[in-house]
């Protein structure tokens, strides 16, 4: 990792949909100015949903592994962005008091009810919100 790069950990319940397709965005969009990270306080695996909506947006996810909180790597982020209420509210203490942590809150995709064609739907469409996000976080810096 070169030091100068700022480490940005991307924090969800199961490291499966919204932190992994955070993750993406930011290693896709980011022009390789940040070491991208991303866990879970539990690992669930990859969601093949966001594998397939992350592939239709160009960007390939379906080599990212699904991992636990590393607190090694918690407490040397240089940001902490937690995108679910969960992950927000149990967030293990960080002792490096420099972090920046913030809370993008997104609805979780794979707890939606429906036909095939609606659960892709929102699946999209916190992609979508996501790479918002992302794209703000590029041109603001927060």
């Amino acid at each position: 990792m070169s030091d100068n790069k700022k480490l940005v950990y991307f924090l969800c319940t199961g490291n499966s949909c919204r932190s992994q397709m955070a993750d993406g965005w930011l290693k896709a969009l980011g022009n390789d100015r940040y070491d991208v990270k991303s866990a879970g306080l539990e690992a669930h695996g990859l969601n093949p949903r966001a594998v397939q909506v992350m592939k239709e947006a160009g960007i390939d996810i379906s080599g990212h592994t699904s991992d636990v909180i590393d607190p090694e790597i918690l407490n040397r982020a240089d940001y902490v962005i937690t995108l679910c209420g969960h992950a927000d509210e149990h967030c293990p203490v960080i002792s490096n008091k420099s972090v920046v942590k913030w809370h993008w809150g997104f609805d979780d995709p794979a707890k939606v009810i429906g036909t095939e064609d609606e659960i892709i739907g929102q699946f999209r469409a916190v992609r979508d919100a996501i790479k918002s996000r992302i794209e703000k976080f590029l041109v603001e810096g927060r």
